[in-house]
């Protein structure tokens, strides 16, 4: 693992939530994971790790770590600087005229090759006829906690 600066860190997790917000915001508006913390109205702090994950590859490599010291989701994310209203943050930015860094466009990505799932056959498959849905027949076996009156 390379010798990472902590504030660069933060700055770079920063800069790729915010770009991904501000690419997704059309639909991330409307996503049922918007909470209020100190304050702050932001997406869930789970939301942002696990966006972050992807995106940010040094987390990633600190994330068994920094969740040791605190699997809290929300200190994370106040250690990280992350607790902001990304709509507020992109506002503010705009009225300074700062930009965030401009990610690659898809051209200038090295082309990886595309891993495929391979197909399943017929015969790999169950029979769901002859297969009872073991979660539908959990479902159905639950009774009330009340008494039966």
């Amino acid at each position: 693992m390379s010798r990472m600066n902590v504030q660069q860190l933060r700055r770079s997790a920063k800069n790729h939530w915010l770009s991904y917000y501000e690419e997704n915001r059309h639909w991330l508006a409307r996503l049922g994971v918007w909470v209020n913390c100190d304050g702050q109205r932001r997406p869930s702090s789970s939301f942002i790790l696990a966006t972050l994950s992807v995106l940010e590859p040094e987390l990633t490599q600190m994330l068994p770590l920094i969740v040791d010291l605190s699997s809290n989701p929300d200190r994370i994310i106040l250690a990280l600087g992350l607790n902001f209203n990304p709509d507020s943050e992109l506002e503010a930015m705009a009225k300074t005229g700062r930009k965030l860094p401009s990610r690659k466009p898809a051209s200038e990505i090295s082309e990886a090759p595309v891993k495929q799932l391979v197909a399943a056959t017929q015969a790999a498959l169950p029979d769901p006829r002859s297969e009872v849905n073991l979660h539908s027949r959990m479902d159905e076996s639950c009774q009330g906690s009340r008494e039966a009156e």
